[in-house]
């Protein structure tokens, strides 16, 4: 017997925790699923702890993100081709180029051979198939709908990896040109700034104050870049840290919603995530108070995460979701607004799909707007900070010229 906690949605909507001793993980899902909840995430109590830190060392081998979509797409036609489900996993053996993913597949296929359904199949392989990916599986099975399902699914994972694609891309051109800009400031002020300081030492004449700047600079980055370093390492490790605390991650969550660049892209990015993924569960036949209790997990922000919990509650009370996520003042008002179209109309799982189409284009946009500002923006830095060091420069030398002649 060993002890394992756990993590599940009661049939009201409610996250609640605790923990079973057991003799195995499918044993510890079995006790959750006869309490009527939906497990979320079950694991062994001496796995969470003291070997965290060498976790990513000795995890078990995963699929990417792209093999899970392509292991949805595929299941889903050939289940939709009349397939029975043990035959189709089976085909799909033979499709993975990688040994890994090929194993997993197997387990997969070994699990469902000896009874069990593919959600608690799928449970089996932590890491791998997301809470949000198991739940969805799950209600598939109980409606009977399984291909119709995972088709869903695999149409929520290809829109969620094309918009994250796209930031991802965007975003390479100006880091290159940041980071460029950097590598050649370091490179000016550590080489070639201090090549000019004996130099004027032997003039012996009077530095300008900008001179005297560069030059401070240059010999700083040239003597103490190790100390530079290490301040620098440890202030990203106090910054997570101070985030790692619930407290302050909800403070710096909700300021970052109210910066005038940051905050509206985060809460168009946020409102995206949460729509599709509440539209696609509530399109399978999840319940609404147990769609917004798994679909609260896939926020990142977790100031929106709180208003999230807040909406649930007055959910609960029998008040409407887009008046009660308007309440927050968090999120988008046209996300709210066409929520309520879809409540009034009794067509919220369309609605919310909208919603998630409406601002995954917006925050689309947005990020492209940034981008197209922020590429002049950074080549004007560059060549302010490039002639302010020449400028220092050269001061000294023209004021020598000038006294000689």
């Amino acid at each position: 017997m060993a002890l394992y906690r756990y993590k599940a949605v009661t049939s009201a909507g409610d996250v609640v925790e605790g923990q079973f001793d057991v003799a195995s993980n499918e044993e510890a899902v079995a006790k959750i699923q006869d309490a009527g909840n939906i497990p979320l995430e079950v694991t062994a109590a001496d796995s969470a702890d003291g070997g965290s830190v060498f976790a990513g060392l000795f995890k078990r081998e995963a699929m990417n993100q792209t093999q899970v979509l392509q292991f949805t797409q595929q299941l889903a036609t050939l289940l939709g081709a009349g397939q029975p489900l043990d035959r189709a996993l089976q085909i799909l053996l033979d499709l993975p180029e990688s040994d890994k993913a090929k194993r997993i597949v197997e387990r997969i296929r070994d699990h469902v051979r000896g009874g069990a359904p593919l959600s608690e199949a799928l449970e089996a392989e932590p890491g791998v198939f997301s809470r949000l990916y198991v739940n969805m599986v799950r209600a598939g099975e109980v409606g009977g709908a399984l291909d119709t399902t995972l088709a869903r699914l695999a149409n929520y994972l290809e829109r969620a990896k094309a918009l994250r694609e796209s930031v991802i891309n965007a975003m390479i051109y100006p880091a290159i040109l940041i980071v460029m800009v950097f590598a050649a400031l370091f490179v000016l002020l550590v080489f070639v700034v201090p090549q000019f300081l004996p130099m004027f030492k032997d003039m012996n004449v009077e530095l300008p104050l900008i001179t005297q700047i560069v030059l401070f600079a240059g010999t700083t980055l040239q003597d103490f870049w190790w100390l530079l370093l290490i301040g620098a390492v440890f202030a990203v490790w106090f910054i997570r840290k101070r985030l790692a605390d619930p407290d302050t991650r909800l403070v710096w969550d909700a300021r970052l919603l109210t910066m005038r660049v940051v905050g509206p892209l985060v809460g168009k990015l946020e409102t995206a995530r949460l729509a599709r993924t509440l539209g696609t569960l509530l399109k399978n036949g999840v319940p609404l108070l147990t769609a917004l209790g798994i679909s609260r997990n896939v926020l990142g922000n977790s100031a929106l995460a709180e208003s999230m919990d807040k909406a649930s509650e007055e959910v609960k009370t029998g008040g409407g979701l887009a008046h009660a996520l308007a309440q927050s003042k968090r999120f988008p008002r046209l996300a709210t607004q066409m929520i309520s179209v879809g409540e009034e109309s009794g067509a919220l799982d369309d609605m919310l799909l909208k919603v998630a189409d409406t601002f995954d284009i917006e925050a689309k946009n947005t990020v492209d707007r940034l981008l197209a500002g922020l590429v002049p923006v950074m080549t004007l830095i560059m060549t302010g900070v490039v002639g302010f060091i020449m400028m220092a420069i050269l001061l000294p030398i023209m004021s020598i010229s000038g006294s000689i002649q």
